[in-house]
């Protein structure tokens, strides 16, 4: 008998600096000459080589049953043409090979910034309805194939999750 998966809604909030900050950062626009501070991307990207680039992503809807974390490096994303998009995301726990459910939240983004993801932060997404969007991408030139540490919540509980708008 095979066992019929559950889907979870997360419901989003507009993301903020402080609703954010368990997962990593949230940086807008500063005035030009600003000083380095605290409120700048704060990146490890030391073990290895820093990869930056435009991914384009085609429709992506609002589902998802997989969860990824890099421990090696930070990670930050921004959508260009100011298209908003959708995150799920749950903190770095560098003891387990998934995320607790509970910790699991889903987050808006905003066209006019971007977000740096702390080492080992769980998270699902870029998401979206659009028919694309181009995203920066700031990771190591070898995150994807050998920091890529992933969760399949359906093999595991079977279980999906929509983020709702």
């Amino acid at each position: 008998m095979s066992e019929s998966k559950t889907v979870q809604q997360l419901q989003t909030e507009w993301v903020t600096l402080e609703n954010f900050r368990p997962f990593g950062q949230v940086t807008f626009a500063s005035e030009d000459g600003k000083s380095y501070d605290s409120e700048d991307a704060q990146l490890n990207l030391q073990n290895g080589t820093p990869r930056f680039y435009i991914m384009r992503l085609h429709k992506r809807g609002r589902k998802f049953h997989k969860i990824t974390r890099h421990v090696q490096c930070t990670q930050c994303l921004g959508a260009l043409e100011g298209k908003d998009w959708l995150i799920a995301v749950a903190p770095p726990d560098h003891e387990t090979d998934q995320p607790a459910l509970e910790d699991i939240v889903a987050f808006r983004i905003p066209g006019n910034c971007f977000i740096k993801l702390d080492v080992g932060t769980w998270h699902a997404g870029p998401y979206f309805e659009h028919d694309f969007v181009d995203f920066y991408n700031l990771e190591l030139s070898d995150t994807n194939v050998v920091d890529h540490f992933t969760h399949d919540f359906l093999t595991s509980d079977q279980l999906e999750f929509e983020i709702k708008v």
